[in-house]
């Protein structure tokens, strides 16, 4: 009988190493889109959040969390940063970057970590979701366990 491959994720393992409680959830790994992501968790777009890298003209990298519906507003995250302009970084930089792929890229366990941003409105959440490092799993926990694993800042992110 083949053994059962593991599911844990590295994002899941450093967050137990944390003392964080978290839940992590498997859903249908052809849906890429936030919103879809919150759909299949049956889960408000608000409560689902997805990670985003930029590079400022600095040349330093930052990351955003923010709610599946939401567009990050560029000007509002370089002020968050204390930089004069930021921009998305290239689909193709992203991988080699952070060791995640598109659609499952995830604040905890980047091969750098990088100054990270959540919008203010996961302050009203209980928990929220977010990428668990691999596409098709999410990871649920509250804001204050996410703040045991990595420096996460509020701030009005969006538009």
């Amino acid at each position: 009988m083949a053994k059962k491959k593991d599911e844990t994720t590295n994002v899941m393992r450093i967050a137990a190493a944390a003392g964080a409680v978290f839940r992590d959830y498997a859903y249908d790994n052809t849906k890429l889109n936030a919103e879809e992501v919150a759909a299949a968790l049956r889960q408000p777009v608000g409560r689902v959040f997805k990670t985003l890298v930029t590079v400022a003209k600095s040349g330093k990298y930052y990351v955003f969390m923010l709610p599946a519906a939401s567009e990050l507003d560029l000007k509002k995250a370089a002020k968050a940063a204390g930089e004069k302009s930021v921009e998305m970084l290239p689909q193709k930089k992203l991988f080699p970057l952070t060791g995640y792929v598109h659609g499952g890229c995830s604040p905890i366990g980047m091969k750098r970590q990088f100054a990270t941003f959540i919008d203010a409105s996961a302050a009203d959440c209980e928990t929220i979701f977010f990428s668990a490092g691999k596409v098709g799993r999410q990871i649920e926990m509250s804001l204050s366990d996410l703040q045991k694993i990595i420096a996460v800042q509020l701030a009005e992110l969006t538009r």
